[in-house]
C-alpha cells in the first residue's frame, strides 16, 4: 500500500508552492493540489527532487492521500475562495482532522469558520504567515490561532519550516478562533507604518539634505549597522542603490508615486477603530498610499502655494541626518507600541490571553518587519507581560528622550520646507498626547454636552452629569 502523506497543501499559486516545497525539505512527504492542473503538473516537474511530493488531481483524490489525523492546508485567495474550498472539504474530513487556513484572512472570517467546523468535530487554524516568497521557501514567521489540541497536531510540521533565530523557531500558538490571524493583520498594519516612515527619512535625506539615491543608500547601509538593523531597512538600501537599466537613472526615480495596498492595514485600522485602541500612525501610513494614488487630486493640487524655504546648509548636514535616525527610531518605537497596543485589547475583547513576548520573540525572525529591536520588546515584556505601552519601558523611554530633541527638529524643519512628514509628526504628536497633564477632550466633550446632552464627568468629584446649556445653566447629576 502506498505509503500516505503528512501534510497536504492545496493552492499551488507562489506561496503555496514555497510553503509545499519547505515541508518537503524538511522531510515530510506532501500532498499538493492547484484547481489548476498545470501548477500541480509544473511543481513535480521541477522541484520534485527537493523531497516526497504526492500529486493529486482533486480535493477528494487530495484527502485520501493524507495520514490520520488529516493535517492539510489551504493557500488560496481571502474571502469567498477560501469558503468556496473550505465548504468543499468539510464533507470530506473525518472528526480530529485539522484545517489550516494559511492566507491573509480577515479574522472575523477565521472565527467564522472556525466555530463551524469545530461543530462537526473538525479544527480549522487561521494561520498568519509572513515572509514573502522567499519567507515561505526558506522560513517564515508563522501565527497559527485554533486550538491548543489543533497546534499540537502542527506544531512539528510548523517548527521545522519556520525560520530560526538563536535556535528559538519563528512559531507560536497565539491563541483560539482568529488570533492568529488577528495578530498577522496587526503585523501587516505595523510594517505599513514602518515602511512610511523609512519613506519619509528618504524624502527627507533627498530634498531637505540634498543626498543623491545612492548616497543615501549608503546612509541607510550604516543605519542597518545599528539598532535600526532590519529587513525593511536592508532592502531600502538595495532599492535606493539600484539603476534602471532602461534609462540609466536611479531606479526610485523611474518608479510611479503610487503605492498601492491589498487592505490589511486597512483590515488594522478598522479594527482598531471598532476597538477603539488608537494606532494613529498605522493609520496615517494607510492614508498616505490612499493619497499618493489619488493623481487627479494631486494634479489639481500642484499650484497650492508653499513655503520657500531652502535645502540645509552644508554645515548643518550631518547633524541633521542624525536627527533623522533618531526621528526614525523613535516613530519607529511608537508603530510599534501602538500595534502591541491593538493586539492587547483585541486579546482582552476576544479572550485570546495573547502573550505580547512570544510575538515579539516569532517576529524577529522570517517576517517582513524582522528587525534587531523587536529583542529588545521581547525583552520589555518578559520583564512586565502588563507592560501598558513600549514608551514607558525603561530601555525604550532612554532612547525616547535621546531623540526628543531631534524629533522635533526634524518635524520642524520638514514642515517649515513643506516636506510633508505625516508618519513623524502624527508619531510624535501621539507620544506628546500621552504625557500631556490635560488633553482639550476636556472641551470636546463639554460642547456634546452643549449641542446633545451626551453629558460629562468631572475632574473632581465621581457621577455623571449635564448643564443645562439653554435654561439656567444649572447642573445636574444623572
Amino acid at each position: 500500500m502506498t505509503e500516505k502523506a503528512h501534510i497536504g497543501v492545496t493552492g499551488l499559486a507562489t506561496m503555496g508552492r514555497n510553503l509545499a516545497r519547505n515541508f518537503a525539505r524538511r522531510g515530510h512527504r506532501v500532498a499538493v493540489h492547484n484547481r489548476r492542473a498545470e501548477r500541480t503538473d509544473n511543481l513535480i516537474e521541477h522541484f520534485s527532487g527537493e523531497g516526497d511530493f504526492v500529486p493529486t488531481y482533486s480535493l477528494s483524490e487530495l484527502v485520501q492521500a493524507l495520514e490520520r489525523p488529516r493535517r492539510l492546508v489551504i493557500m488560496v485567495k481571502a474571502g469567498p475562495p477560501t469558503d468556496e474550498v473550505v465548504d468543499e472539504l468539510a464533507p470530506l474530513l473525518d472528526s480530529g482532522d485539522v484545517l489550516v487556513d494559511a492566507g491573509n484572512a480577515h479574522f472575523e472570517d477565521t472565527r467564522r469558520r472556525q466555530a463551524a467546523l469545530a461543530e462537526r468535530g473538525l479544527h480549522f487554524v487561521g494561520s498568519g504567515v509572513s515572509g514573502g516568497e522567499e519567507g515561505a521557501l526558506e522560513g517564515p514567521s508563522i501565527m497559527p490561532g485554533g486550538s491548543q489540541q489543533a497546534y499540537g497536531e502542527l506544531e512539528p510540521f510548523l517548527s521545522g519550516i519556520a525560520a530560526d533565530v538563536d535556535g528559538t523557531p519563528c512559531v507560536a500558538h497565539i491563541g483560539p478562533d482568529g488570533a492568529g490571524h488577528f495578530v498577522k493583520m496587526v503585523h501587516n498594519g505595523i510594517e505599513y507604518s514602518d515602511m512610511q516612515l523609512i519613506g519619509e527619512a528618504y524624502d527627507l535625506l533627498r530634498h531637505a539634505v540634498g543626498k543623491e539615491p545612492a548616497e543615501i543608500a549608503e546612509i541607510f547601509r550604516r543605519w542597518n549597522t545599528g539598532r535600526l538593523d532590519s529587513y525593511l531597512i536592508e532592502i531600502t538600501a538595495e532599492v535606493l542603490a539600484h539603476t534602471d537599466a532602461h534609462t540609466g537613472k536611479p531606479f526610485v526615480d523611474v518608479v510611479l508615486d503610487q503605492a498601492e495596498q491589498k487592505g490589511t492595514g486597512r483590515w488594522t485600522v478598522q479594527g482598531a477603530l471598532e476597538l477603539g485602541s488608537p494606532v494613529s500612525g498605522i493609520a496615517e501610513a494607510v492614508f498616505a498610499r490612499s493619497l499618493s494614488g489619488h493623481a487627479d487630486l494631486r494634479e489639481a493640487s500642484r499650484g497650492l502655494p508653499g513655503p520657500t524655504g531652502t535645502r540645509l546648509a552644508s554645515t548643518d548636514i550631518d547633524g541633521f541626518v542624525d536627527d533623522i535616525e533618531q526621528a526614525l527610531y523613535a516613530s519607529k518605537i511608537v508603530a510599534y507600541a501602538q500595534g502591541f497596543n491593538q493586539i492587547q485589547a483585541g486579546s482582552a475583547e476576544y479572550g485570546w490571553n495573547v502573550d505580547l513576548g512570544s510575538v515579539a520573540t516569532i517576529w524577529r525572525g522570517g517576517c517582513i518587519i524582522r528587525a534587531k529591536f523587536l529583542d529588545r520588546i521581547r525583552a520589555a515584556y518578559e520583564s512586565d507581560p502588563q507592560l501598558p505601552t513600549l514608551l514607558t519601558d525603561r530601555s525604550f523611554q532612554r532612547a525616547l528622550n535621546e531623540a526628543q530633541d531631534p524629533w522635533r527638529r526634524v518635524v520642524s524643519r520638514a514642515t517649515s520646507m513643506g516636506i510633508p512628514v505625516p508618519g513623524f509628526s502624527t508619531s510624535l504628536a501621539y507620544y506628546d498626547a500621552l504625557r500631556a497633564k490635560r488633553l482639550p477632550a476636556a472641551l470636546v466633550q463639554a460642547q456634546r454636552d452643549y449641542f446633545g446632552a451626551h453629558t460629562y464627568r468631572r475632574a473632581d468629584i465621581d457621577g455623571v452629569f449635564h448643564t443645562e446649556w439653554s435654561d439656567d445653566r444649572s447642573e445636574y447629576e444623572v
